[in-house]
């Protein structure tokens, strides 16, 4: 397995060791003792998450201000856009945000630690979403920032406006938003 940073150090790309032949191919999609070495820092997943979606849904920007959760995500089918963005008010990079393309082609995986604000937008007919995450779900303690708050200025891959939830189309704007100090 390859790690390596986004501008964001602590956004970390994971990228399998790939064995492919002409039966098709062979990854280890975790390794706990690898997956540590990569991060360099102690994990403990507790919960696991898939989800489906069509073309043009956005899910987010999701955390939770207590039960901060960190997640690693990866694509099973499918692509999406996945962003992460800061919102720890004492971080060098606080409200800066970074994108990566997640797939089943490219089978890239993307760790988002506490503290950051995760979403992502579907950019195939569907995709399919496995995260692990280190802390329960807790709906009471659950925040979405807006996906198209103009502090944050994502650059969404998007011509039109996205397929929401009415919880994620009702997001709280960045700079009245809870976040973590």
């Amino acid at each position: 397995m390859r790690a390596f940073s986004l501008e964001i150090p602590e956004v970390k790309v994971i990228e399998p060791r790939i064995f492919q032949d002409e039966r098709g191919y062979f990854f280890e999609s975790f390794n706990h003792r690898n997956f540590e070495a990569a991060i360099g820092q102690k994990v403990e997943f507790v919960q696991d998450n898939q989800s489906l979606s069509v073309r043009n849904v956005l899910r987010g920007l999701h955390y939770q201000i207590e039960n901060a959760q960190g997640k690693l995500l990866r694509v099973i089918s499918g692509e999406v856009f996945d962003v992460a963005v800061d919102i720890r008010r004492s971080s060098p990079t606080f409200g800066k945000w970074v994108g990566e393309i997640l797939s089943a082609d490219n089978k890239r995986q993307l760790w988002i630690p506490q503290g950051f604000a995760h979403g992502f937008l579907v950019m195939s007919d569907t995709a399919e979403v496995l995260y692990k995450t280190t802390d329960y779900y807790a709906p009471q303690h659950e925040r979405c920032i807006a996906w198209n708050d103009e502090a944050l200025d994502i650059q969404w891959p998007i011509d039109s406006h996205p397929i929401l939830s009415k919880s994620d189309d009702q997001g709280t704007p960045f700079n009245s938003s809870e976040l973590f100090e």
